[in-house]
């Protein structure tokens, strides 16, 4: 029988003070995620380590081990700081519906300026103080809305399901990009001969792509994410009141 799966979590100890190592700058916790996320920012997820990290820090990787006992626990930690530029809030004055979609614009936000971050959503744990505030703030509000205990959970779910899926291939985009020497207006120009041949066999398509291709992508896929999160919300809406 093959061991059973044991996860520990950096969330369920507290913070060790900063400490000087012989010859090395005392370091804190939140100074190591403040330059592990700008590491990622700059190179991407395949750049970070432990030696590299401490070696921008002008330290060794033992003072980082003070603080985080493995890479997975320094990713826990930027993974919830992702969290806490998307939700800085609480309840909107407006309504639950205004709450959910700061929410849902937050987490966009913050997963197109980290694009790095959609590696770890789902499969990193999200325990930290942020991401359960942000949660938190999302049951209460659709619980205060009227949404029974029942569906208050799939609710919750199909907020945070849109939100993190359409906003992912924007981000994978981001990060494939950041690794070329061509920008998006090139990618796409580059793409209409090959997609006039693949949909030759569907003139329909063919004439739509021709007719109402964007000429400004990253507003079309703004205006994308709108429609998606405005329908999600009329739908939940719609299920409150019984239509």
């Amino acid at each position: 029988m093959p061991p059973k799966p044991r996860f520990q979590s950096v969330w369920t100890r507290e913070p060790a003070p900063a400490k000087r190592v012989r010859d090395q700058p005392a370091l804190s916790r939140d100074q190591i995620v403040r330059e592990a996320m700008a590491l990622l920012d700059q190179e991407g997820m395949d750049a970070l380590s432990m030696r590299k990290l401490g070696a921008r820090l002008g330290s060794g990787a033992t003072s980082l081990y003070w603080h985080v006992a493995n890479k997975d626990e320094l990713l826990e930690l930027v993974l919830d700081q992702v969290y806490a530029e998307a939700w800085t809030g609480g309840l909107a004055a407006d309504g639950w519906r205004d709450t959910v979609a700061v929410l849902a614009y937050g987490l966009r936000g913050a997963m197109l300026k980290h694009p790095w971050v959609v590696t770890l959503i789902g499969s990193m744990p999200s325990l930290g103080p942020n991401a359960m505030a942000a949660v938190d703030t999302l049951v209460r509000t659709l619980s205060t809305a009227g949404f029974s205990p029942e569906e208050l959970d799939y609710a919750v779910a199909a907020v945070m399901s849109y939100t993190i899926g359409a906003t992912t291939p924007e981000a994978s985009w981001i990060n494939s990009r950041g690794r070329q020497e061509y920008g998006m207006d090139d990618w796409v120009e580059s793409m209409k001969p090959q997609v006039r041949v693949a949909a030759a066999a569907y003139p329909e398509l063919l004439a739509r792509f021709e007719a109402h291709a964007p000429d400004d992508l990253d507003r079309s896929r703004q205006l994308s994410f709108d429609f998606g999160l405005m329908a999600l919300l009329d739908g939940l809406d719609a299920r409150l009141h019984g239509r």
